[in-house]
């Protein structure tokens, strides 16, 4: 397979240049803990290390070293398609190279030979009570396919330094069938079981969008923009970071997964696309459609003054506004830009970075990926809100299984981070006054 070949034919020099760290650099200081770091969720602490992605407080997020423009001009595309094979991110994501339209194809043909779920995933999830929440029946999805894992059946028996092969089965197995189990929840849960079967003529990302049953062509672009830009997010986010740890103690991909999707379902991470939408459905309503700049203006400040934020604006790292934002306002601009919703989160572009800055409290006043993405999804009619998690958690499997291989590759260990009493952090204090 040409991602073993790959892959393969890196891990020498790799494995050499983190031995090379470890062995004559291990005292080198890259950073320092502050209490507050300690106190306030170990925020910005560089303590992970991974090659996938980056965010850069000014450029954005880079997936192995390109921007999400040069992604879209760069990655192979279907014939005809406006958007990337998401094969062939995929393939990025693992080789670390750009891929031909061949190897991108290979990667969506890899997909399809493994994309069979077994019938009783389908039986457990329709087994399921009516208002069983769509991440709760995705994740259970997800660690029902564990009996499956060949990590899980061989790890005592392969050598260490292949557990990233097994690892890499797993991944491309488990990643092979996300669209199929997304859609079966989707339309299970919201179109009366209409189940629509897959076609394996289709790409990964036009196959999602053809069992989603979603009329509109264009809405296969848009599934492959909408998965390749949610991918990955560096290592520290709650859904890499989980799945990260609990695969350190050589815990399969799919408990590891798994355990990442409980995290993204989180109201603090994977909800706030959610919550974006819902604000501007509440600005539209209060309006009886889209408002003047004045009127959301006012909205606005009703909302800070209220104790409240306004959902997708501001972002943990970015000093800009988020690259995945941009992408899919020029998409929805050139695609549907009269949409009211697509509209108002335009408007609210214009209008809310500026009523921030007044306020004076947000050092980024800029939107972020989720200040839009709703409203893409809400114009094609996926309007049920609490499914947004799950396609977030279809595209984020592909970057956490990408770190997952490599982190086998390089033997990255237990993590096991060492805590402190309050008691000493006092004792800390106290020195520092004295």
């Amino acid at each position: 397979m040409i991602l073993n070949e790959k892959i393969a034919a890196q891990l020498p020099e790799w494995r050499a240049r983190t031995k090379k760290l470890n062995k004559e650099f291990a005292e080198v200081v890259i950073d320092k803990v502050t209490i507050s770091q300690a106190l306030g969720g170990m925020r910005n602490i560089k303590s992970l290390v991974t090659d996938i992605s980056y965010v850069d407080p000014v450029e954005g997020i880079r997936f192995r070293g390109f921007t999400i423009p040069e992604l879209i001009a760069k990655l192979p595309k279907p014939r005809g398609a406006e958007m990337p094979y998401v094969g062939g991110l995929y393939y990025l994501l693992l080789v670390g190279e750009i891929p031909t339209r061949a190897q991108a194809i290979a990667v969506e043909k890899e997909w399809k030979l493994r994309s069979k779920v077994p019938a009783y995933v389908f039986k457990m999830l329709k087994s399921m009570p009516a208002d069983t929440h769509p991440m709760t029946l995705y994740s259970m999805a997800v660690l029902s396919l564990q009996t499956q894992s060949d990590f899980a059946k061989t790890y005592n028996k392969v050598n260490k330094d292949e557990h990233w092969a097994v690892t890499l089965e797993d991944s491309l197995n488990l990643t092979a069938k996300l669209p199929e189990i997304a859609a079966f929840i989707y339309r299970m849960k919201f179109k009366g079981g209409k189940i629509i079967k897959s076609k394996k003529s289709l790409d990964w990302g036009a196959n999602f969008a053809h069992m989603m049953g979603i009329e509109d062509p264009s809405y296969a672009d848009l599934a492959r923009l909408y998965f390749i830009i949610h991918s990955d997010h560096e290592s520290g986010n709650v859904s890499a970071h989980a799945t990260h740890l609990v695969g350190s103690t050589l815990s399969d991909i799919y408990y590891a997964t798994s355990a990442g999707l409980n995290g993204l379902a989180g109201p603090l991470h994977g909800l706030a696309n959610q919550e974006a939408l819902g604000w501007l459905i509440g600005v539209y309503e209060k309006y009886n459609g889209v408002p003047t700049k004045e009127q959301l203006r006012q909205f606005a400040w009703d909302t800070l003054n209220e104790g409240q934020v306004i959902p997708g604006y501001g972002h943990a790292i970015l000093r800009k506004t988020d690259p995945r934002f941009s992408a899919q306002a020029e998409y929805g601009t050139k695609h549907f830009k009269e949409s009211d919703i697509f509209r108002l989160a335009m408007l609210v572009y214009e209008v809310v970075p500026q009523v921030l800055l007044e306020q004076g409290k947000a050092k980024d006043p800029w939107p972020n990926v989720d200040a839009i993405s709703g409203s893409l999804q809400y114009h094609y009619g996926i309007k049920e809100f609490d499914f947004y998690t799950v396609m977030f958690g279809v595209s984020r499997l592909l970057g956490v299984t990408a770190n997952a291989v490599w982190a086998r590759a390089l033997g990255q260990p237990l993590e096991r981070p060492k805590s402190v009493t309050t008691a000493m952090l006092e004792a800390e204090a106290a020195k520092s006054k004295a």
